[in-house]
């Protein structure tokens, strides 16, 4: 039995599972890759990684979803990563630009995905400095320091609560967004492709699975 903080990793086929999965070892957790939900109960922690779009992820990730809206709500630590936190919304408009129709999201953190604006170069690529708003264990130590980016459609939530950093790319974008609990949260951009500001951001996350 490890001491080690146990994480699962989600693999609903278009997570970037291995960066993922290396980043976190390197700040201590014990990491399982897995699209079993059973796995869930033994974790400290959930991560939802994603790249891709927003319909197809959904669907790939449905056999999944009751699974994790039930972790989710009963208070543990659920952590989005770029696709995999838009998915914590409520719904995106990209399905309709792509005409896949309406898509729902796991309606965790209530809101809509929205494209950045005509004239916008998308997608939105490189690396920008984060703007802590508000207090949250995710984000403690990178106010002010730098993250990578990759991504057509941000997030929009109802509640402004829930933006706990911001980015700009031409407007204000939410760059970690939270539940009104605070245990289920995501990242717009990459940490396992972030460099040490990556690597706080995961060792954050670790420590808040281990205090829990």
């Amino acid at each position: 039995m490890s001491d080690e903080t146990a994480v699962v990793v989600v693999d609903y086929g278009l997570g970037n599972l291995r960066s993922v999965t290396r980043g976190l070892e390197r700040v201590g957790a014990d990491v399982t890759v897995t699209d079993a939900s059973p796995a869930f109960d033994a974790a400290d922690g959930v991560v939802l990684p994603g790249v891709g779009a927003f319909a197809e992820g959904m669907e790939n990730a449905a056999p999944l979803r009751d699974a994790l809206v039930e972790y989710a709500t009963s208070g543990r630590p659920l952590f989005g990563i770029c696709l995999g936190m838009q998915m914590l919304l409520s719904s995106s408009e990209e399905a309709d630009r792509e005409g896949q129709g309406d898509a729902e999201g796991l309606g965790l953190v209530p809101g809509r995905n929205v494209r950045f604006a005509e004239g916008q170069k998308v997608p939105h690529m490189g690396w920008n400095e984060l703007a802590v708003q508000r207090d949250h264990p995710l984000v403690e130590g990178v106010a002010g320091e730098h993250a990578y980016f990759v991504h057509s459609y941000y997030a929009r939530p109802d509640d402004e609560a829930a933006v706990v950093a911001t980015s700009d790319y031409g407007v204000d974008f939410p760059a970690v967004v939270a539940n009104e609990a605070g245990n289920v949260f995501g990242t717009q951009f990459h940490p396992e492709k972030s460099g040490e500001t990556g690597l706080r951001i995961l060792q954050n996350f670790v420590d808040y699975c281990s205090e829990r």
